[in-house]
């Protein structure tokens, strides 16, 4: 944990490099070069100069003020980190909100400077900040990196080696990947694509790193056109035999600083960038000789759609992954009131389970596991000095996944300790109903995420309950547990949910200061019928491990809620006993998945 002092005299040293290149506000917004949610250490710089340990946020420095804007996810946590710094937490995506470009235009003076490290701010993102505050008299400078100059020990990036995803996993080789990004590029009406996004980087040439934690990724920068594909990567992370495959298959890999005097040279080409994903350093270095064309990169599409060797591979990982979940429930049960177990040991007994399965190469996330209270923080990231025993009567939220070279799993339990009340089994039972609505959506080819997020929401609003984050996020294939470019979440996102799409299915109730809790299931969206109306799409539920029937209030539910409780436990129980290998352990999974009594309900219905 960082020291109150040490931040204090951090930003003291920001605002003296500051007044020295007159700048009236610094943005530092956590992001490296690639724009990745999970950076390496070298560049978090959002957490060393706040303290602030969530995955998104910004922080703007004045000589006055020093704030940090986040989400919905992160304002509890974003509260106790805060605490005592002087940094001041601005809240996003929620009513009356005040934007990071409205505080600006409301409180710096007509001729003002803001500037950040273009590096780490979108394309995107430059551009409406300029615009915004341009129009107000302010000027928005996105070439000026300060926070080398006051980071002395700054970590060196990782220079660890690249390996191959082997082909009985990847499915296609890295070379017919690039012939459909070109084939791509040649409908989009685009000669060539810059490649900044890492996981896009990763999948495309079926390589993986151990750069950054729990994500398979390395850092590099691709160029593909019609005639050649580049790969900028640091010098010695591809050796021997791997560098001669790539030469031989007539990609051009070159030193990673090498990327933007390329990129300097490239004339008259129809480029295409997603703005999004791409920063603004990189848009500056293209020439005005070229056209740039924007959209969601060729790569991103590609590698979201699953194919069936894919596919096949992730319902693999899926089983695996629900028997590492229904060993480490099993301990819990057993074992909660023989010994002390905490937050951290749950993850540390999850990461046991997983290690025992075949091709594990380790979590996909930092366990989120939350009791109590603790459960309501949504990204509640268990620490030595936070670290809580798992106690009676209440609730413990269970959020976790592997990474498997066959797959990355996603997967929340929660689970009911000791007496619980008719609250908490009325919450639980309401999300319930939200997280079955979606997984039985049946729905027109086309639709977007937000439709579908509504869907799920409904049971909860019907009750004046509410979630701040996201109902579904993609999920990569041996890559990152967050992947676009599609989601399912109340803003407005463009890209329709298609037929090969792997998603999260994730709505909860968090009560601050009592409970949280939450059933995730990964989904996969498949060909449901067509008719005279169109195609129709569903989705086949992947994730495999019970749900506490504890914690189900029958009386809540409709018969069909019921049928889908009691075919999904039929199906858990059919993939995952073959996998168990202690009679004491299967026996348990066959009492978690013995069918829900309907009798009541029937009557209740009558």
């Amino acid at each position: 944990m960082i020291a109150k002092m040490d931040i204090a005299g951090k930003i003291f040293g920001m605002r003296t490099l500051m007044n020295e290149n007159q700048v009236d506000a610094y943005l530092i917004t956590g992001a490296d070069p690639h724009l990745s949610e999970y950076t390496p250490v070298s560049w978090k710089t959002r957490e060393w100069i706040s303290g602030f340990t969530g995955s998104y946020g910004k922080v703007l420095v004045t000589q006055e003020k020093v704030l940090l804007w986040t989400d919905t996810r992160y304002f509890l946590q974003a509260t106790g980190e805060l605490e005592g710094t002087g940094i001041e937490l601005m809240k996003e995506r929620i009513p009356g909100a005040v934007s990071m470009e409205d505080w600006i235009v409301g409180n710096l003076k007509f001729g003002s400077k803001v500037a950040a490290d273009g590096l780490t701010v979108s394309a995107a993102d430059s551009d409406q900040i300029s615009s915004k505050l341009t129009a107000n008299g302010i000027q928005f400078s996105p070439d000026t990196e300060l926070i080398n100059e006051i980071w002395q020990d700054r970590p060196i990036s990782s220079s660890g080696a690249i390996y191959e995803h082997p082909l009985i996993y990847a499915g296609k080789p890295r070379t017919e990947k690039i012939e459909l990004v070109r084939k791509m590029l040649v409908s989009n009406g685009c000669d060539a694509t810059i490649i900044p996004m890492l996981d896009d980087v990763a999948w495309l040439f079926n390589l993986r790193g151990e750069e950054i934690e729990y994500i398979p990724l390395f850092t590099a920068y691709a160029y593909i056109d019609q005639v050649g594909a580049w790969l900028f990567v640091n010098p010695g992370r591809i050796q021997g035999t791997l560098m001669d495959k790539l030469e031989k298959e007539g990609i051009n890999v070159n030193p990673y600083d090498s990327f933007f005097p390329f990129i300097d040279q490239i004339k008259d080409k129809r480029i295409q960038i997603d703005p999004i994903r791409t920063n603004s350093m990189i848009v500056k270095h293209i020439s005005g000789s070229n056209r740039i064309k924007t959209s969601v990169s060729a790569t991103t599409q590609l590698k979201a759609i699953k194919d069936n060797h894919e596919i096949e591979h992730i319902r693999s990982a899926h089983i695996k992954d629900g028997a590492a979940m229904v060993n480490s429930l099993y301990w819990i049960s057993k074992n909660i009131e023989k010994e002390q177990i905490t937050e951290i040991s749950v993850g540390q007994k999850l990461n046991y389970f997983r290690s025992r399965q075949p091709l594990f190469r380790g979590d996909s996330f930092h366990p989120i596991v939350g009791f109590g209270s603790h459960g309501a923080i949504v990204h509640y990231h268990a620490t030595e000095q936070s670290d809580r025993a798992i106690g009676r009567d209440n609730l413990l939220l269970i959020d976790s996944g592997g990474q498997y070279l066959d797959g990355t799993t996603d997967i929340t339990r929660t689970i009911g300790t000791g007496t619980i009340t008719k609250k908490q089994k009325e919450d639980f039972t309401i999300c319930l109903k939200a997280h079955i609505a979606l997984a039985t959506a049946v729905f027109p080819e086309g639709t977007k995420g937000y439709s579908l997020d509504a869907i799920t929401r409904k049971p909860l609003w019907d009750r004046g309950i509410n979630y701040g984050h996201g109902t579904g996020h993609g999920i990569g294939y041996f890559l990152s547990v967050h992947e676009g470019p599609m989601s399912i979440r109340t803003e407005f996102n463009n890209e329709p949910i298609r037929e090969g799409h792997l998603l999260s299915n994730e709505p909860g109730i968090y009560r601050e200061n009592e409970y949280g809790l939450r059933t995730e299931n990964v989904i996969l969206c498949q060909n449901y019928k067509s008719s005279e109306f169109g195609a129709f799409l569903c989705f086949e539920t992947i994730s495999l491990c019970p749900i506490d029937r504890n914690l189900i209030l029958t009386e809540l539910l409709g018969i069909d809620e019921i049928n889908w409780i009691n075919h999904y436990h039929e199906v858990v129980l059919q993939k995952i006993s073959p996998l168990l290998s202690d009679m004491d352990v299967l026996e348990w999974l066959s009492l978690q998945c013995a069918p829900l009594d309907e009798t009541d309900l029937i009557e209740l219905n009558a």
